[in-house]
């Protein structure tokens, strides 16, 4: 019995590695696969003929001649499957869709302030209908709709256990499948845009930190990839291992004080890392228009400089706390992060003073994603959970 359940598991792995290899490339052929995976030719052949029975793969002509008989091209049918990701804010809607290519097809986002109420859930649902009819998404081969959320969510049973910024506890995913006719898996936010930059934009191999500078400001931990079957560790992506905590509340990095008895934070405690790098310190000052900020922040605004000089402070410690704790990569992301771009050189000198073991503060950088992170990690999620299942 063991015997026999080893072979399958291992006959199932060996099925999802050359199909995850398949789909990272344009095309390929069996003896490419053969020698990148180094599975011997007859058990490829197998796999592919499985895969090509499944519909996930198919032939599409023949490679350029080597000097031999030409290769069969093989590629994965990147349109057999479809996730979409919505990305929930105390004022916004994001949307963003993807298929097995994981790259994003169509993405957009609307102002719609959250309410805990009959009409907003249909009304969500009703925005969803609309973005699958825009971009004529076969609903048919619509896998899920990830959901981003900002607050705690236990990935286990999927509920959003605490969301102090929407006022919910307690609410699981069947809330939302009363309204939504797919199915739904609830995600944390700051976790969902970390997907995106580990899985998407291909990162390498090591070990992160995603730190979110959203209106609230949160994070992710991703560990390399060979710690995946550490306790406290989980992955249901084809990426590294994201650390979620005893408790699945890791990457509350919003909620580290970094001046006692500091500012009052949201939260009630005083000096956190919110109350000091939230976005809504800047937007705040635009009447919650961050890109007006930053525009006057280019152009020179005397009074401007120097609350984004403070916050370039209160941002390196908060870098440099991590990098202690974690001695990995600190990504930027959230609102704020996709306008670090110009500012990184003047955080990495911030950092660098700070850093015990001396360096230049290389090891913080800005995130590739800067538009709709959230909802495009939700929609990768989906599509990940379906690639593991081939």
């Amino acid at each position: 019995m063991r015997k026999g359940t080893n072979s399958l598991e291992v006959k199932r792995l060996n099925r999802n590695r050359v199909f995850r290899y398949v789909n990272g490339q344009s095309e390929t052929s069996m003896p490419d696969i053969s020698a990148a995976l180094d599975i011997s030719g007859p058990t490829v052949l197998t796999i592919v003929k499985e895969l090509k029975e499944a519909g996930v793969v198919a032939e599409v002509g023949e490679l350029k001649s080597t000097g031999g008989r030409k290769a069969k091209a093989i590629a994965a049918v990147k349109d057999i499957r479809y996730a979409i990701g919505l990305d929930i804010t105390a004022n916004h809607v994001g949307l963003a869709y993807t298929d097995l290519a994981r790259k994003v097809l169509k993405h957009e986002r609307i102002r719609k302030p959250f309410s805990y109420t009959d009409v907003y859930f249909q009304e969500i649902a009703g925005i969803l209908e609309r973005f699958v009819e825009e971009n004529k998404i076969a609903r048919e081969k619509i896998e899920g709709v990830g959901i981003s959320l900002p607050g705690i969510v236990n990935r286990q049973d999927n509920i959003l256990t605490q969301s102090n910024i929407l006022k919910l506890k307690n609410i699981s995913r069947e809330k939302w499948e009363e309204y939504i006719p797919y199915p739904c898996e609830l995600l944390n936010d700051a976790n969902a845009a970390a997907i995106t930059e580990d899985v998407c934009l291909k990162r390498p191999e090591s070990s992160m930190v995603y730190l979110s500078l959203s209106n609230s400001v949160g994070g992710a931990v991703i560990f390399a990839d060979e710690m995946k079957s550490n306790d406290g560790i989980h992955s249901d992506y084809d990426g590294g291992a994201m650390y979620m905590g005893d408790n699945w509340r890791s990457g509350e990095f919003g909620h580290m004080v970094i001046h006692p008895e500091g500012k009052t934070c949201y939260c009630g405690k005083k000096g956190c890392v919110d109350a000091y790098c939230s976005a809504l310190n800047l937007a705040g000052l635009e009447n919650g228009d961050l890109r007006a900020f930053f525009e006057k922040l280019k152009a020179g605004h005397e009074e401007y400089g120097r609350i984004w000089d403070e916050y370039l402070d209160n941002l390196a410690i908060v870098v440099d706390n991590l990098r202690m704790c974690l001695d990995c990569e600190v990504v930027l992301g959230g609102y704020v992060g996709s306008y670090m771009e110009p500012y990184i050189g003047r955080l990495r000198s911030a950092a660098a003073s700070r850093d015990l073991f001396g360096g230049n503060g290389e090891y913080v950088r800005v995130c590739r994603c800067r538009e709709e992170a959230s909802a495009y990690g939700a929609a990768l999620y989906q599509i990940e959970r379906y690639i593991s299942k081939i």
